[in-house]
Parts: structure tokens; C-alpha cells; sequence
């Protein structure tokens, strides 16, 4: 029988490139799994991430079977980004990605006697084959999902097959209510005595159906009578197990749980599941957390899941790679619907051995979770025009989604547009459903424009289902303040802008899903804004998971069904002058606000209440209260508020502008924009600019002020800005960059001749 024996405790690790050890480190640090060397470097704010290649050693004893032979695998739950592993000095596999498992055999290399000593080689450095190449988060390095031993008999089911289960199961629900299962497992050295006895238990592990399939010929499909669907608000797992049976033993096991459902897209209905039309509302999510960094446990994974469903979303996009199976676990269990993706994104390198790895990613992502009911969606790539189009990306796009469709006919295919992706071109009508990443409101433009931009792409092509697959702001919950507004940072203005987005996407079922960005804070070490530097902050909960900030409450009162009441504003804690903003969201059709013990008003409205009180001197007790449910926040009166509620950064930046348009003096800023051969302009990208330190503290410094990000060479998130020109740059900000500044910038660029 099958022997899983889990490798995770007492790993030695030395923290350099030691090269392969002979022997048994003693002089390396003891770890235990999960693990990884950027759990506190990833995110702490110091502007770099230790990227290189280190290692890892453990001893083992040659597990036996009870049949003698047998086969040994190691298994690899992910290793940030490249691996190479060794057992007892000779390399048993490599492998390239960091968020997939793969297995070796190791059956002829290990000893019959004594220990075997295991090392594996992680590298999270920059490989032009490997993907992600550049992303807005940390690459983390390291064994940070745990290492196995697995010993089968000779004959057993599959283990090598891209790291898959050996098991692959398709429920299918029948117009008669019952299910139709196709099953279909992978067995290897085995012989005309051999036959797979498959049975499909119902949730409470009663048996419902069975069959029995020669080992030659696995492929089956087995009846369920009166199936249960797998619902959002129910879902409703049945186990199917597969045995490999030789006359009457069983030499090796495996399961898989699945769900009966049916979902499609309409462009006009949005998603439909089970027949009912359900618009997917919900968050995407990052694998990390503080000081973790990704080497998460599986009770971080499901408390993740815990505090999205708590939320009230029903989907979750898996940013931007392959998750842990303890998360898709806890979706399938929790009833998610979810977007899972390949990290193919920013930029693409031109390199075919980078497109060999996409497949690659591609084929780990859809064998190791076909499964999971609770995955409806394959993404192909995300952002990835933000490098630029060529003829070769569009046909890599359209290979990506043969392979997905010819791997996995039941699920759609989507992708994750920028922005400025154009509403008419090639990256149209590739995959099955698309969605575009818009962040007007916060990088550029009004909040106000993500509704009629959406309208008005439905307009255009009413053929494609639309979603809006990232959209979101910063929150930092030290920055307050009564008037909130874009690039403040302030928690007020966060839960503005998503009071707006909750609507906007209510009003607007059609849209097949939304997600925002982002669940939680997390980290991205090249990052430096807001005065939090080395993370994106714009989740809706803190990345280490303790505070809820007040925009994760307007989704509660759009999403949850369970009666809630939220004040907002608790951390504004200390505020001035006569009269001051309440703000409640409420599930509730009224609340009512009490001040020190006394009743306000009652307040009507759906899903926002804003009431105006005059605060006393000193410290003020609020509550408010809808129906059975209250929440209660202490205010204090002060002649003047902290000057820590104010981002310095917020009025250096507008000072900033001001001096800039002095430095233009009597240049023609109106004038038509000239680009003269041989100079630098607007035109150039950053690296161009880059090759001359004039242009580029020009450029760089222009960038800072218009959007308040840092991109130089070796700063910020150069990697993935670099194929950018300034004039790109300034139409994501939009409204960011004030009258006459971009043709200011051409103006000082174009006197700068090129060498």
C-alpha cells in the first residue's frame, strides 16, 4: 500500500551558494518546512529581496514495502522558483516554477540499509526561462509548502505524470437529477491481474455508486442517482476512491473530491451556476503573510479562506500562479468559485524556452487541480501588454488556450487585461471570457469613469462576457482625515472609493465577476508609497491579518447575508472642529446613531448611512444600531488632530508640481508636442531614457510626482516599467498628471540629444 511519510521537520539550511554537501551538514541552520528565506526581507521595507541560490538537506531512511521492491518518490510541494534535487550525491530531477508540485523517483539511487541523504538546491534568482519574470510581488525563495517521501509497490497509481494525482474525475449532472461521474486513473506496471475498483461515497461516506475497470482500460462512467449539487451557499462534496486490486489485495489507494455542477457565461446575464444567474463578486488573494512571507501552515491557508467567506464574497481569484491544495481544499469546502491562473504576466520574454514554460505551468496547474469543483475558470496570462504587443505574444495567447480547452474542455478560459489594453484589437476573442484590471480612481482618472468604461466596452462588444479582474486603492490606517481624496493613502478615501465600486458593480449584474484588489495587504519589496514601503497596501485587511479596515465592511453590507452594522472611522479616533461625519454600513434598511447615551437620528438608506454630529469636549461614545445588531467606537474632541493622520508626502507632492512648472520658464506648453530625431522625448521608454542620467532623473523624477512611484533602474518595480515609455506612464495616471505636465516633461527631454 501506499506510504505517505511527511519530510518537514529538521531540515539543515545554509543561507549561500554552498554547492552539493557529501555528507550531513552539521554546521547549517535547523529549519522545519514550510520555509522560506524572504519571510521577513520580502516585505520589511528596505527595498530588496535576498534572490539567490540556496540549500537544503535532510536524511532519510528507504522506506520498505511489505511485497519487497516497490518504488520511492520524493515529492516537492513547491520550491521557489528553480529547484534541483539530489539524493545521496546524484541529481534525481530539476525543475523550473515556483508554485507547482513536482516528483522524482528515487527508488535506485536511495540505500537498502542505513540513511539516504536528500538536498535540494532552491533559487529564487531571475531565469529568463522561468515566469514570473516581473510582477508587482515579492518571488519568494525557498521550500515553503512542505516535502514528502512516498513509497508504492511496483505496481500503483501514477506519480509522474506533472505532479497530477492519478486520478481524474468529471461529474456531470443529468437533466433526471442524478449525476453521470467519468472517471478515468492512471496506473503503471501493471499486468493482466490487476483491475480498479472505483466507489463514490456521499458526504456522510455512505456508498452511492461503484465499478469495477480492468488496469488496462481505467476509463468508466458511473451513475449517481438523486446527486446533490455543489452550490455556492452549499457545496457539497462526494469522494470517489480509486483501489488498484490484485485478485484480493489492495496494492495502492487514492481519492479525490469532487462536486456535481454546471456553470456557463452569458454577456448579458453574467455567470450562471447550477442554472441560476449568480454575478461572482469577491477579492483576490496572495499566498503570503507578515514574517511568513508564503511559508504558510494549513490552518493560515483556511483561516484566509474563513475571513474571505466571512467577507460574504462567493469568488476568489488566485493571484497570479498556483495555490496551495489546502487552499483550493478549503474552496471547494467553503463554496468558492474560483479564477486560478499560470503567473504568465507583465511582460513576456521572447526567449522559447519561456513559452515552453508557460505550457508547462499550464499543464502542472490543470492535471495537479482538475478536481476541485470549486475551480470554473483557467487565466492565461495577467497584464500582460504592460511589455508591450507583438504578432508572437497573440499566437502565444491563442496556443495557451488550445492547450487549456484541449486539457480541460469543461472549464472557460479568461484573461486578466491592463488597463490600456485597446477595446478593439488581437487580445480580443481568445479566451472564453475576459476581464480588464482598472484602477481609475486611484493610478488614473475618477472613480466615476469604471461604470461608464464598462458600459461603454458592453456597448461595443455585447458578444464578450466582461468582468473587472482588479480594481481597487490604498489604505493605510494611520492617514485620516474629513476630506479624503485620490493618492492620500487615507483609510477614508479606500472606503470611498470601494462604497462607489460596491454599487457601480451591483447596478451592473451582467459583469460575470469582479475581484478586488486586493484581500489582504501583501508584500512587494520593490514597493515605496505611502510611507509603507515594501508592500501593495490595498488590501482589505492588514497583511498580518489583524485589522479589517473600514472598506472590508461596505463588501460585508453589500455581500453578507447575516445581519451586521459597522462604524467607520474608529482609528480617526481624535478629530477637530464643530461638526464631524459618521459614517455607518449597514445589511439593515435603517440605523440609528446614539452620542453619549442619546439618540441622534434615524437614518433610512441602503447600505451607507452618513450622519453629522457635534462632538463634546473630550471623549464622545457613538453608537449605532440596526435591528439587533450594534457596533460602538470612542471619539475624542481635540483643538487640533495629529499630524501623523496627514501623509507628508501628500503636500511635498503638490509643492513638487508647482516647482516643476517653474523649472519649464517661458516654454510654449500648449504648443503641439515636436519629437526631433536624435533627441530624447516622451516617446522613449525608460530604459532608453535610462541610458542617459539626465533623462533619467528627469523622467524618474516626473513619474514620482505625477503618480508617486519610484522608477529607476534598480529602484521600485523597474523590471516591469522599464519597456514603458513616459508617455504610457502618464496615461495610466491621467488626471494624476495636471495640465501641461507631460508636455513639460517632452519639453525638458527634447533638449537632451541622444548619444
Amino acid at each position: 500500500m501506499r506510504n505517505v511519510i511527511s519530510l518537514n521537520k529538521n531540515w539543515a539550511f545554509i543561507q549561500e551558494n554552498a554547492g552539493l554537501p557529501g555528507e550531513m551538514p552539521t554546521d547549517w541552520h535547523k529549519v522545519d518546512l514550510p520555509h522560506t528565506w524572504n519571510a521577513v526581507d520580502g516585505h520589511d521595507g528596505n527595498g530588496s529581496y535576498d534572490r539567490g541560490t540556496y540549500w537544503y538537506a535532510k536524511t532519510f531512511e528507504t522506506p520498505k514495502q511489505p511485497l519487497g521492491g516497490g518504488k520511492v518518490y520524493v515529492e516537492i510541494l513547491a520550491a521557489g522558483q528553480q529547484a534541483t534535487v539530489y539524493v545521496n550525491g546524484k541529481e534525481v530531477t530539476y525543475h523550473e516554477g515556483g508554485y507547482s508540485t513536482f516528483r522524482a523517483d528515487i527508488t535506485d539511487v536511495c540505500h537498502e540499509k542505513g540513511d539516504n541523504l536528500l538536498v535540494i538546491a532552491c533559487s529564487n534568482e531571475m531565469k529568463d526561462s522561468v515566469y514570473p519574470q516581473s510582477a508587482d510581488f515579492t518571488f519568494y525563495g525557498g521550500l515553503y509548502r512542505g516535502v514528502n517521501l512516498i513509497s508504492v509497490p511496483d505496481a500503483h497509481f501514477d506519480l509522474e505524470y506533472y505532479g497530477g494525482p492519478g486520478i481524474q474525475v468529471t461529474p456531470k449532472p443529468c437533466e433526471c437529477g442524478g449525476a453521470a461521474f467519468e472517471i478515468v486513473s492512471y496506473v503503471k506496471e501493471t499486468d493482466e491481474n490487476f483491475t480498479v475498483l472505483y466507489a463514490i461515497c456521499d458526504a456522510e461516506g455512505n456508498e452511492v455508486a461503484s465499478a469495477c475497470r480492468p488496469a488496462d482500460e481505467t476509463t468508466v462512467t458511473v451513475y449517481v442517482p438523486d446527486a446533490k449539487l455543489w452550490e455556492i451557499d452549499a457545496p457539497y462534496l462526494y469522494t470517489v476512491t480509486a483501489k488498484l486490486q490484485r485478485r484480493n489485495e489492495t496494492y495502492d489507494e487514492i481519492s479525490a473530491r469532487v462536486g456535481v455542477r454546471s456553470f456557463s457565461c452569458d454577456p448579458n446575464k453574467g455567470f450562471i451556476i447550477n442554472g441560476a444567474e449568480t454575478p461572482l463578486r469577491g477579492v483576490s488573494r496572495h499566498q503570503d503573510m507578515l514574517y511568513k512571507g508564503n511559508a504558510l501552515t494549513k490552518e493560515d491557508h483556511y483561516e484566509d479562506a474563513r475571513l474571505i467567506k466571512e467577507l460574504g464574497a462567493n469568488t476568489i481569484r488566485l493571484a497570479h500562479y498556483q495555490h496551495s491544495q489546502d487552499f483550493y481544499d478549503a474552496c471547494d469546502e467553503m463554496g468558492f468559485v474560483v479564477w486560478a491562473e499560470i503567473p504568465f504576466i507583465s511582460v513576456m520574454n521572447q526567449d522559447p524556452d519561456a513559452h515552453q514554460n508557460c505550457i508547462i505551468q499550464l499543464k502542472e496547474l490543470i492535471i495537479q487541480n482538475y478536481n476541485h469543483p470549486s475551480i470554473c475558470f483557467w487565466g492565461i496570462s495577467n497584464e500582460i501588454l504592460i511589455g508591450g504587443i507583438s504578432e508572437q505574444l497573440v499566437e502565444n495567447h491563442k496556443e495557451l488556450n488550445a492547450l487549456a480547452k484541449e486539457m480541460d474542455p469543461t472549464r472557460l478560459t479568461t484573461i486578466a487585461h491592463v488597463s490600456m489594453t485597446p477595446i478593439e484589437g488581437p487580445m480580443h476573442g481568445i479566451t472564453d471570457v475576459e476581464s480588464y484590471n482598472h484602477y481609475f480612481g486611484w493610478y488614473g482618472g475618477k472613480m466615476e469613469d469604471n461604470g461608464p468604461w464598462m458600459d461603454n466596452f458592453h456597448k461595443i462588444h455585447p458578444e464578450i462576457c466582461l468582468g473587472l479582474s482588479e480594481y481597487g486603492c490604498e489604505g493605510i490606517i494611520t492617514y485620516h482625515g474629513p476630506n479624503p481624496a485620490c493618492k492620500d493613502y487615507s483609510e477614508e478615501y479606500q472606503a470611498l472609493y470601494h462604497e462607489h465600486m460596491a454599487k457601480m458593480l451591483e447596478e451592473r449584474p451582467w459583469i460575470w465577476s469582479s475581484h478586488v484588489w486586493n484581500m489582504f495587504d501583501f508584500g512587494c519589496a520593490a514597493r515605496n508609497e505611502g510611507g509603507v514601503a515594501g508592500r501593495n497596501n490595498k488590501g482589505l485587511m492588514t497583511i498580518d491579518r489583524k485589522v479589517k479596515k473600514d472598506s472590508y465592511y461596505i463588501y460585508q453590507a453589500y455581500w453578507n447575508k447575516k445581519p451586521m452594522v459597522h462604524l467607520c472611522g474608529k482609528r480617526y479616533a481624535q478629530r477637530a472642529g464643530e461638526m464631524t461625519q459618521i459614517r455607518v454600513y449597514s445589511n439593515q434598511p435603517s440605523v440609528i446613531l446614539f452620542l453619549n447615551g442619546e439618540k441622534v437620528e434615524e437614518l433610512s438608506a441602503d447600505k451607507v448611512f452618513v450622519f453629522t454630529v457635534a462632538l463634546k469636549d473630550g471623549f464622545n461614545i457613538i453608537t449605532a444600531q440596526a435591528g439587533e445588531v450594534q457596533d460602538t467606537m470612542t471619539l475624542e474632541k481635540v483643538e487640533k488632530e495629529p499630524e501623523i493622520y496627514v501623509l507628508p508626502e501628500v503636500n511635498e507632492r503638490a509643492e513638487g508640481v508647482a516647482n516643476w512648472f517653474q523649472t519649464v520658464g517661458d516654454m510654449d506648453l500648449k504648443a503641439p508636442m515636436e519629437f526631433p530625431e536624435g533627441r530624447y522625448s516622451i516617446k522613449d521608454t525608460m530604459e532608453e531614457l535610462a541610458k542617459n542620467p539626465e533623462a533619467m532623473e528627469i523622467a524618474s523624477k516626473a513619474v514620482k510626482l505625477m503618480a508617486n512611484m519610484i522608477v529607476s533602474p534598480g529602484e521600485g518595480m523597474w523590471d516591469m516599467m522599464k519597456s514603458m515609455s513616459f508617455e504610457r506612464l502618464s496615461e495610466m495616471a491621467g488626471d494624476l498628471a495636471p495640465e501641461g505636465f507631460v508636455e513639460s516633461v517632452n519639453a525638458k527631454l527634447i533638449q537632451i540629444k541622444k548619444a
